[in-house]
């Protein structure tokens, strides 16, 4: 890696600007969810109340981009493969959580670099998740 291609931050985390800014993407990627039609089958996998899935994102994506670790800190290890078995995760699903996802980030003004950055990561553990089409 050239010196030039050093993300400007330590972290992803403090790229985005901290727990107040993964705050506010983890509501706006939830707030899409119930307000977009494009993203029906990914909302209806979550249930009526998407109270305890807003927290649970939040305080997990704290640490994977870098930050506290108050999901393992709570809970232990993410096993998130494991943790999502319950629930139908297909193309459309995976497919419906990036768009909204991708859309949050652009929404709440994550720097393009990072949003880039942080597409190609979520596709990649968004895929993996899959348990339907596989």
């Amino acid at each position: 890696m050239q010196i030039e291609d050093k993300p400007p931050f330590d972290t992803p985390f403090e790229w985005i600007g901290g727990e107040e800014r993964v705050k506010a993407l983890t509501e706006r990627f939830y707030d899409l969810m119930d307000l977009e039609p494009g993203y029906t089958a990914l909302r209806a996998a979550h249930g009526p109340n998407l109270d305890n899935a807003r927290q649970r994102l939040f305080w997990f994506l704290c640490g994977w981009l870098g930050g506290p670790q108050h999901y393992t800190e709570q809970f232990g290890h993410p096993r998130l493969r494991m943790r999502h078995m319950p629930f139908t995760i297909g193309i459309q699903e995976r497919d419906q959580w990036l768009a909204c996802m991708d859309q949050a980030m652009g929404e709440t003004d994550v720097p393009a670099d990072l949003r880039e950055r942080l597409k190609n990561s979520f596709f990649q553990t968004a895929d993996w998740m899959r348990n339907q089409g596989v």
